[in-house]
């Protein structure tokens, strides 16, 4: 019943509302900007390398954070699901989704930026924080906060939990009653362990392996690609006949290559979700808007290279997708294992090792910002090491579950924080789209760049910026 339940109102989410919503206000945000995700490139590079002072987080520390829950097992199973369910026409819609979601994307962590708050160790916010000044009530944003705990502290990060020991099925040593839980204590584990260290080992450690299994795994994709080169003509034929297949897409939405791209486009770019601007809100920065233009690029590297790298080195294989996504793992990993013999399925378990603990680093990160915001504070140090239990043992419980509740599960959660966070970033989009504008004005102007909440007329009360 539960797991019908939860089908019911993916159908319901997935088929027109996250849709109209997501598309509609990407759009929006994009000719607000006037086409900011592509114009502004070069100022999406130089603002990731500003410094900022010792005791602040940079932005490119913010990036790595966010990136951290962005590239994740989504961009290795969750292609793999989609081309497996979707067909590879969901290829096509999970790029859309991500070119339109990248001004949605800058909206909300430049707002994110405007009304962050300060803390003890810097600054700090998200969301939760800008919902709050949209409504002039609590209580929506309490309702954000504890729907990101569960996407991110329970859905996600079980999710990422049985997508990891996933990768272990083709292995002899494989027993699929014992092995899931063993590799789910090791990873439940490992992140106490980087948990104990609090907010600035997470930093640390995503900055160092974000960057290396990021750029390792697109030169692999893309030396597999190149391998297989004689396949892309038919490949690129393929995605663009099935995308706009109009009987195949009306004939059966739910099942059709618009929403599973959709779907899994999102949960793996997270444009207008609402998790990456808590990772924003912590970067020092001269400007709100430079933060903007850094997520922005976030998305970009999540979808348009990580994603784009799974689905060709898939597509190229000649391997045939399976039509269950219980075997999305085994397809990416027999994929590989055709064009790298057995080297393949040993890449794709250890670039799943590190996606994996990532993600769920990140993933705590924004559960534990979430966590000050109901509590109004830094949470004292037994209800934080009470969250970090609960959270090791969740991610010791997802590792044996099923995959199919555990992905309908996520796509709810994820669709209901969307549900909430989206109305108030396109209330306030106006100040988000003002601040690119003064941005954009110092700019030609040259000399330092600067920022006063006047210089947008923001009426409302904020911590920085006055």
């Amino acid at each position: 019943m539960f797991e019908t339940i939860v089908n019911g109102l993916n159908e319901v989410l997935y088929s027109w509302v996250l849709i109209v919503l997501l598309v509609l206000g990407g759009l929006y945000f994009t000719v607000c900007t006037r086409f900011a995700q592509f114009r502004l490139l070069p100022q999406q590079f130089r603002a990731v390398l500003e410094r900022s002072d010792k005791n602040g987080v940079s932005s490119f520390q913010a990036l790595m954070v966010s990136t951290a829950s962005r590239v994740g097992t989504g961009n290795i199973i969750g292609v793999a699901t989609a081309l497996c369910m979707g067909g590879f026409g969901s290829v096509f819609w999970m790029w859309v989704i991500a070119v339109i979601g990248a001004a949605t994307a800058f909206a909300e962590s430049t707002l994110a930026q405007i009304y962050k708050k300060r803390g003890a160790d810097g600054c700090y916010g998200g969301p939760a924080y800008y919902i709050e000044a949209a409504t002039k009530r609590r209580w929506p944003a309490v309702l954000f906060s504890v729907c990101l705990i569960l996407t991110y502290g329970f859905g996600f990060n079980m999710l990422a939990s049985h997508n990891l020991q996933a990768t272990f099925s083709p292995y002899g040593f494989y027993d699929k009653n014992l092995t899931p839980w063993i590799i789910g204590a090791i990873v439940a584990l490992m992140v106490a362990y980087c948990l104990i260290g609090g907010g600035k080992r997470l930093l640390t450690v995503t900055s160092v392996l974000v960057p290396v299994m990021g750029g390792a795994y697109i030169l692999v994709a893309l030396g597999i690609s190149i391998a297989n080169a004689r396949m892309l003509p038919a490949v690129f034929k393929q995605i663009f006949t099935e995308a706009f297949d109009l009987h195949a897409i009306f004939g059966g939405f739910g099942g059709s290559c618009v929403m599973y791209g959709i779907k899994r486009g999102l949960f793996s770019n997270e444009a207008g979700v609402g998790s990456a601007p808590n990772a924003s809100a912590a970067a020092a920065v001269s400007h709100p808007a430079k933060q903007g233009l850094v997520q922005v690029l976030s998305v970009f590297i999540d979808t348009l290279l990580v994603c784009s790298a799974t689905a060709f080195m898939c597509m190229t294989s000649g391997v045939t997708p399976p039509a269950d996504s219980a075997d999305a793992a085994a397809y990416v990993q027999n994929a590989l294992g055709a064009t790298l013999g057995a080297v393949g399925p040993v890449f794709i378990t250890v670039a799943m090792i590190l996606f994996a603990f990532t993600t769920l680093l990140g993933n705590l990160f924004y559960v534990d910002k979430a966590i000050c915001h109901l509590l109004r504070k830094e949470p004292p140090r037994p209800v934080r090491n009470l969250c970090y239990t609960v959270a090791s043992l969740v991610i010791f419980a997802g590792a044996g579950m099923s995959a199919d509740l555990l992905w309908g599960v996520a796509d709810v959660l994820m669709g209901t924080m969307t549900l909430i966070n989206m109305p108030a970033v396109l209330y306030l989009g106006k100040y988000a789209v003002r601040a690119l504008k003064d941005y954009e004005r110092q700019l030609k102007t040259g000399g330092e760049i600067t920022f006063k909440k006047r210089d947008i007329q923001l009426p409302h009360e904020t911590d920085y910026w006055n």
